[in-house]
């Protein structure tokens, strides 16, 4: 019962798209038809002509078809749209047309040079292919129905050949052969064809990989920008939020305390490490929330963010910045987190007793240096995420330079460099 249910779906597969492939053939043909026809057509009167005119038969036919290249490839785009569903996509930075001064420039890009390869070379193989698949459609199906011919043909024939039954089931057999292989044939040469029009029509592998990266660029560029936008929506809500119920619960708590003094000893005692816990929780957020995205940064720039960075510090930092022109929120949040977690490495880890921070805007870039004079020894390496590594990543994500220059005995040098576009 299985072996009925999918036989006549195993017979009809091969002919699966034939139709629509053997009706794309004969659009090629339509067409290169109409290029051979041009190329052909000055022969037939300068053949037995001399030397000027076979130049001519040469040259003229040619360059008719080099300037109707651009609409040749339009029409060829279309036939693969609309016959196959495949879209050929057009090269970056090559007009659709080009006009006549445009022409000498198509000609010498790249693209449009396999284009005429295509047009010259390409299209009419696949045209003669598609003709061959036409005239096998033809004599598979002739053979295939010899008994339709035979019914109609007179009977007095029928009588005087009587082996015409054994014969025509012979050639009906070699008929269902032929439209089989021009069904293979008909695919077989649509795929030939589409991957000739991918490679000549379209972008090289090179532009194709080029126009990859710049896509990965913006989408990552996105995602960078939608996280940065993320991250200020969050210490919004913390600063509006969380923040404003710890403070009214540090209030009340200390009203509790200055107002309520017939309470036990006990109860005050709790009502006091509740005060301290909430002022504490404030304080821990307000950190939070200033690493996230400090709002004087959204406000008043790189300056008044990283003075106020400084300002917090136990050791002295000589800060200047010298900055033309804001950056992208984006970059101005990189650079601030980069140069607020370098700062609170020196504090911690390099026993340093000052440190220098420069920012400036050059040539498109925003350049950032951090000097301490600590024991050095800091190694860039580290666990991915984390610390310098975690550094060199956030910048990385924005198309910028991370490098770290640390010998043991100090100083230790880091220097930024990020695209400060608007």
């Amino acid at each position: 019962m299985h072996f009925r249910a999918w036989q006549p779906a195993l017979l009809r597969r091969p002919f699966g798209g034939a139709g629509r492939a053997t009706a794309f053939h004969c659009a090629g043909i339509a067409i290169q038809f109409g290029v051979l026809l041009v190329l052909a057509l000055p022969w037939i009167y300068f053949v037995p002509a001399a030397l000027w005119a076979v130049t001519v038969a040469v040259v003229v036919p040619s360059a008719a078809v080099v300037l109707a290249g651009p609409l040749l490839t339009q029409v060829q785009r279309a036939r693969f749209r609309d016959r196959l569903g495949v879209v050929v996509p057009a090269p970056a930075g090559l007009a659709k047309r080009p006009g006549r001064h445009g022409i000498r420039q198509w000609l010498r890009s790249p693209p449009g040079r396999r284009q005429l390869c295509y047009h010259l070379l390409a299209g009419p193989l696949c045209a003669l292919g598609g003709l061959a698949v036409l005239v096998l459609w033809a004599a598979g199906g002739a053979a295939a129905s010899i008994y339709v011919w035979l019914w109609v043909t007179p009977w007095q024939w029928r009588a005087e050949n009587p082996g015409y039954a054994v014969k025509a089931a012979y050639v009906t057999a070699a008929g269902v052969a032929l439209l089989y292989a021009s069904a293979w044939l008909a695919n077989g040469l649509a795929r030939r064809d589409t991957r000739a029009a991918n490679a000549l029509l379209g972008p090289s592998r090179e532009e194709e990989l080029t126009r990859r990266v710049s896509d990965l660029a913006e989408s990552r560029a996105g995602v960078v920008d939608a996280t940065d936008a993320e991250r200020r929506r969050i210490e919004r809500d913390l600063h509006d939020g969380a923040q404003q119920r710890l403070v009214a619960l540090a209030v009340n708590l200390g009203l509790a305390k200055a107002t309520l003094g017939d309470l036990p000893e006990d109860a005050r005692k709790v009502i006091d490490e509740a005060h301290r816990e909430a002022k504490e929780a404030i304080s821990e957020l307000n950190n939070l929330v200033r690493g996230l995205h400090p709002a004087v940064l959204e406000d008043r720039g790189l300056d008044a963010a990283l003075s106020g960075v400084a300002a917090r510090l136990p050791i002295p930092v000589r800060l200047s910045v010298n900055v033309e022109r804001r950056s992208s929120p984006t970059v101005e949040a990189v650079a601030y987190f980069v140069v607020s977690e370098t700062l609170t490495n020196v504090v911690k880890h390099a026993q340093a007793s000052k440190a220098d921070v420069t920012v400036e805007q050059k040539r498109g870039t925003l350049l950032i240096a951090i000097t301490d004079d600590g024991v050095g020894g800091a190694d860039p390496s580290g666990v991915s995420g984390t610390g310098l590594a975690g550094l060199a990543q956030r910048v990385a994500s924005v198309d910028g330079t991370f490098s770290c220059r640390s010998p043991l005995g100090g100083p230790t040098v880091v220097t930024v460099e990020l695209p400060c576009a608007p």
